[in-house]
């Protein structure tokens, strides 16, 4: 694993890759918060992600699904930690985080992903499952929030999970 210039301890960072940051009065990441706080399904951590190509947004994607409204999570069940085994519950199931959601409205609509940025609000690192999904997509650059490793990190008694709207 590589570490980003701010020397953030990421749970995951592909080698070869980094973390680019942006302040909150971004373009993209006005948009992209906003998209999370009207479409994500996951009410505790509320996560949205824009692919960007070209000065033009070309997918969106929100992270959740209807499975924890019915369902115990599978995953805090068995107290594993953040980042690790999604697959064992179908709520936290990669196919429902916002990234891979994103590029895959990207390519459903006709749009090449091929050298385009990913802006995300609501998490502070992405997990490799959604990293091999950016990567596989040709995303050249992920953004996220500035101070997003505080804000959005469960762990850092300044975080503003569950406020982030307000």
């Amino acid at each position: 694993m590589q570490s980003d210039p701010k020397n953030i301890k990421y749970p995951y960072l592909p080698d070869g890759r980094t973390i680019l940051y942006v302040p909150e009065d971004n373009r993209y990441m006005k948009i992209v918060k906003e998209f999370a706080r009207l479409n994500s399904l996951d009410k505790s951590i509320q996560t949205g992600s824009v692919v960007v190509k070209d000065g033009n947004i070309i997918g969106r994607g929100a992270n959740g699904s209807t499975y924890h409204e019915t369902h115990e999570c599978g995953r805090v069940k068995q107290k594993i930690p953040t980042g690790q085994e999604y697959e064992l519950c179908e709520g936290c199931h990669p196919k429902n985080h916002s990234e891979p959601k994103a590029v895959a409205n990207a390519k459903d609509t006709g749009h090449d992903t091929n050298g385009a940025d990913l802006y995300l609000w609501g998490h502070w690192w992405c997990c490799e499952p959604c990293w091999n999904a950016m990567i596989g997509a040709g995303i050249k650059n992920v953004y996220l929030l500035e101070d997003s490793e505080i804000l959005f990190n469960k762990e850092n008694p300044n975080n503003i999970v569950g406020k982030q709207f307000e």
